[in-house]
């Protein structure tokens, strides 16, 4: 299998990998420079730097590389032992770059109102393919949204099961109505998204909270919503409280602390959100 098709096919899926390239030999190696190795996040490979022990760091560093979205340098000294042990009649040294090679972030909107037509315009901006979603054909159209990736305009439980939403997903919840935001959110909370936003007042988050928990959705479930959405800029209009919640999305892909929210904030992280619901 060709690491560049793969590589392609494994983006167009919204999965992760990551690729260990040669870039520098100097003397006799099993191998060449420019030889690349593709890891999959589930530790399967494809192609090859030469096998045998130095493969074997490679695939661990890519695994990290993989974990924390971030590249490593290697370097390897293949002496006349350690060649021998392997088989390799070599003795020279390399150096390989791991680099992981990230999806394009899709963010996936629910609901076609005013907030998600200036949402998906500085999402798609920042660099985030917008998928929008709403049961009303008269919201969710191209006329509305020709930046969007994609424009569906179903029902959200018919919809859901085919969305390909996984770690690399960013899922915002802004409906028409609290009853569409509380179903969108209960199949959400199944989802490994990255991100899970839903818009609110801290009333509506803890209505929404305690009718879910009566359904048996368990307390820990919602920990990991940013609930009210966005950074606390202050925003207003659509248009600013799009820009909030964009900054918030690049916060947590970028996973940098912000100076308006620590990233580990949810709704739980909220003081007041705690005190009533404890009630």
């Amino acid at each position: 299998m060709d690491v560049y098709e793969e590589l392609i096919r494994l983006r167009n899926l919204g999965q992760k990998c990551a690729v260990a390239t040669i870039v520098d030999v100097r003397g006799s190696i099993p191998s060449y420079e420019s030889a690349k190795l593709l890891v999959r996040e589930d530790g399967s490979m494809t192609g090859t730097i030469g096998g045998g022990c130095v493969e074997a760091e490679v695939w661990n560093a890519a695994r990290e590389v993989i974990e924390t979205e971030k590249p490593k340098h290697l370097t390897f000294n293949l002496g006349q032992d350690a060649a021998y042990d392997n088989g390799l009649i070599c003795g020279g040294q390399l150096d390989v770059f791991v680099e992981p090679v990230l999806p394009l972030p899709r963010a996936f909107i629910f609901g076609a109102g005013h907030i998600s037509k200036s949402l998906s315009k500085v999402a798609a901006l920042a660099g985030f393919g917008t998928i929008v979603i709403d049961n009303r054909e008269s919201f969710a159209n191209r006329d509305r949204f020709p930046e969007a990736m994609e424009v569906h305009a179903e029902e959200y439980e018919d919809l859901f099961p085919r969305l390909t939403i996984n770690e690399t997903s960013y899922i915002i919840i802004v409906t028409r109505g609290h009853r569409d935001d509380m179903r969108v959110l209960k199949l959400a909370l199944a989802t490994p998204a990255r991100y899970l936003a839903m818009i609110g007042s801290k009333r509506k988050v803890i209505n929404v909270i305690r009718e879910l928990e009566k359904e048996g959705i368990p307390r820990s479930a919602f920990e990991r919503i940013y609930a009210p959405m966005g950074l606390d800029i202050g925003a207003i209009s659509p248009e600013e409280i799009a820009i909030s919640v964009a900054a918030e999305m690049i916060a947590v892909r970028r996973k940098s602390p912000s100076n308006w929210r620590s990233l580990s904030m949810s709704v739980f992280a909220d003081e007041s959100l705690r005190a009533v619901l404890a009630k």
